[in-house]
């Protein structure tokens, strides 16, 4: 693929059709001309079918009902067989129970001795009555649970306001400092204000770049057959908003800043472009042109599942690069020189420094999805690391549901006028998300346990993924609501990568209703179906709430977010209910006898929930030592193979590693509390 002349400058009306590519300097060929040798032999193609049976099988994949209210913005399912074929192999899977398995003994026990003290106690009919009372109680649903609009001054409602009066009084004080603070600086601030937007306007691209009339079709984007068919296959009926402005752009090879509401569709934004232009690439001297990079590990995979469906019909050739998968497989794939290469930062620098014959030298796109995680979660020297290492003349584009727009840290990763496209109002949540908060009282903050069983014993019964802050209160609530007969998964950071996909896929085909997850979930990935989202915690930042809120009501859909507030968190709360339109904020009540009864029954899981930890913990030991054991056997067995073996190496000592991440996490939090 030729580069793009930096003299090349398009306008777009709205009449105007996208140029073709080879007006934008890019070598094209022509449909009609045969593909190489590459091309012919590749297994997505090799059907045997004419073009004249391509052509009728295009057509009728095209059939689309123009009159439909939506659209898929992402695939139907989450597909990680590809990424299961990559696992590490796990040594003695069977020799020790699930969590699951503790957690059914503990309950069996519980029963046996609830039983046996019915029997000393003659009370065989009191178990019954409790047994008829639960199931009474989950019968009656929502009865018990009102939900109110907000009001129209921006309160959470009338009896929240009367029960927080006294701590109101008590913070006049606090208040009236602050207003007068940001009085006085007001002005300051204002100049300050005047000299950023005058940065952005002199670093970011003119907004007459971004094409003001739509495309309503893929069709008229006069992208190719092979990606055109890829599009129909995943049920790409119609471009979302983001996908019809950032497509165009991209075909030029500009670099672009994009935001959108998550659900808009953003992976297929830059994937089709990347693709296409793909196409024209130079196939005599194969290299790795573009490189996608993603937060976490799961969006990688979902990135990587995507990619490699809408290439089905072409030759490119993609390779997924994470931890917890076959580093051994990895760089087997690097030495092909797959055209596309997916990848978490860690892991790519990893095989940069460590992987032979491989280097991104030769890289023309630069993809980085969720870039303002990268750039603000301790992220900052890999990328710096990874940007270096690229060619300085390429095209970079970021995605995010909440863009930054910093001109310090986009000029660290050179980009060249970027172009913005912004689809939504930054700090918006979807249109069709309702946002209800539980109000958690003063000095109460012990409540959000029996808060969070009452609602889903009785309301949210399916699909919900629970948000947590820590890893710890995450696998501790799986224990709790499995003890309560809830099924339940966890995903977070102490999982390995076959737990992680394991619990992914269990809550994809519904064989658990409730995922425990921390921060790691929050960000782009999506699951088809998910009614409710509750937030445990407030989270400490709000764009880290819209992309929590985000896992449900994507693509066009409705769903709810469930948030419990306590007195911490009236700011988070202003913030949601400010940049929320009015008749989608609700208040959720828990009526008092309500929460009594279930704090009573969190109370008596103490001791099983205990009992489960201790034989987790007991396990751990016992694998951690046959592990140490496996380990100086290997070295004794094989020590000339690994003593000849080279050691893996990195950019920074483990010293200056950990001082950037605590720096970086430090900023980022000081950062978001200026600004909210």
């Amino acid at each position: 693929m030729a580069a793009i002349d930096d003299d090349f400058v398009m306008t777009i009306s709205d009449n105007d059709e996208v140029p073709d590519l080879e007006d934008a300097g890019i070598e094209s060929s022509d449909d009609t001309k045969p593909q190489s040798k590459r091309h012919k032999t590749t297994k997505h193609k090799g059907n045997g079918t004419s073009n004249k049976e391509e052509e009728s099988e295009m057509a009728k994949g095209f059939m689309i009902d123009l009159d439909a209210d939506g659209f898929d913005a992402v695939p139907q399912t989450l597909d990680f067989t590809l990424a299961r074929a990559s696992l590490k192999k796990r040594n003695n899977p069977g020799l020790y129970s699930s969590l699951d398995e503790k957690i059914a003994i503990a309950r069996r026990a519980a029963k046996a001795s609830k039983k046996s003290a019915a029997k000393e106690q003659d009370s065989d009919t009191a178990m019954n009555e409790e047994e008829e009372e639960e199931e009474k109680e989950e019968e009656e649903g929502e009865e018990d649970f009102g939900t109110q609009s907000e009001e129209d001054d921006g309160s959470v409602s009338e009896d929240e306001e009367e029960g927080s009066e006294s701590s109101e009084s008590s913070d006049e004080g606090e208040s009236d400092a602050e207003s007068e603070s940001e009085n006085s600086s007001s002005d300051d601030e204002s100049e300050v204000d005047a000299e950023e937007e005058a940065r952005k306007r002199a670093y970011f691209a003119s907004s007459d770049e971004v094409p003001e009339g739509l495309p309503e079709s893929f069709t008229v984007m006069n992208l190719s057959r092979q990606i055109m068919k890829g599009l129909t296959k995943l049920g790409f009926a119609q471009p979302t908003p983001i996908q019809a402005k950032t497509i165009p752009v991209a075909l030029l090879g500009k670099d672009i800043c994009g935001g959108a509401q998550t659900g808009s569709g953003k992976t297929a934004a830059f994937l089709v472009p990347i693709l296409e232009r793909l196409l024209y690439r130079p196939k005599h001297v194969p290299a790795t042109r573009v490189m996608v990079l993603c937060p976490t590990r799961e969006l990688a995979i979902q990135c990587h599942s995507v990619g490699t469906k809408l290439a089905g019909f072409t030759d490119i050739v993609m390779c997924l690069c994470v931890g917890g998968l076959s580093i051994k497989a990895q760089e087997a794939e690097l030495r092909q020189k797959p055209d596309v290469v997916i990848a978490t930062p860690g892991r790519l620098i990893d095989h940069l420094r460590n992987s032979h014959a491989f280097a991104i030298d030769q890289i023309e796109i630069l993809v980085m999805d969720e870039a303002d995680r990268m750039l603000d979660d301790g992220f900052e020297d890999e990328l710096t690391e990874i940007v270096r290492a690229c060619p300085r003349k390429r095209q970079t584009m970021l995605f995010s549901a909440t863009m930054t727009d910093n001109v310090d840290k986009l000029v660290r990763l050179s980009l060249n006028k970027p172009v913005r496209v912004q689809i939504d109002p930054p700090k918006s949540a979807a249109r069709g998300l309702i946002q209800e908060f539980v109000r958690v009282r003063s000095n109460k903050d012990e409540d959000r346990t029996a808060l969070l069983a009452a609602l889903c014993k009785r309301n949210v019964k399916t699909k919900c993924i629970i948000f947590f802050r820590s890893k710890l209160a995450a696998h501790q609530m799986k224990i709790i609501f499995g003890l309560l007969g809830l099924r339940a998964g966890e995903l977070h950071g102490n999982l390995s990568q076959e737990g992680r996909l394991q619990a992914l896929e269990q809550f994809r085909d519904g064989h658990v209703d409730y995922l425990m997850a921390t921060d790691l979930a929050a960000r782009g990935l999506d699951v088809k179906g998910i009614d409710t989202v509750i937030n445990y915690n407030m989270p400490t930042q709000f764009a880290q709430y819209l992309h929590r809120v985000g896992r449900t009501a994507r693509a066009g859909r409705t769903g709810s977010a469930i948030t419990l507030v306590g007195e911490s968190d009236r700011k988070m709360l202003k913030m949601a209910i400010k940049n929320s339109p009015k008749d989608k904020i609700k208040q959720r009540v828990v009526p008092a006898e309500t929460l009594n009864k279930y704090r009573l029954k969190v109370d008596d899981l103490v001791d099983q929930v205990k009992s489960v930890v201790d034989q987790e913990r007991e396990e751990k030991l016992m694998k951690d030592a046959e592990m140490q054991v496996t380990k100086a056997s290997n070295i004794l067995e094989h020590k000339d193979e690994i003593t000849k073996r080279p050691r893996r190496t990195w950019f920074q000592t483990t010293k200056e590693r950990k001082m950037s991440k605590d720096t970086s996490g430090k900023e980022y939090a000081g950062v978001n509390k200026r600004k909210h």
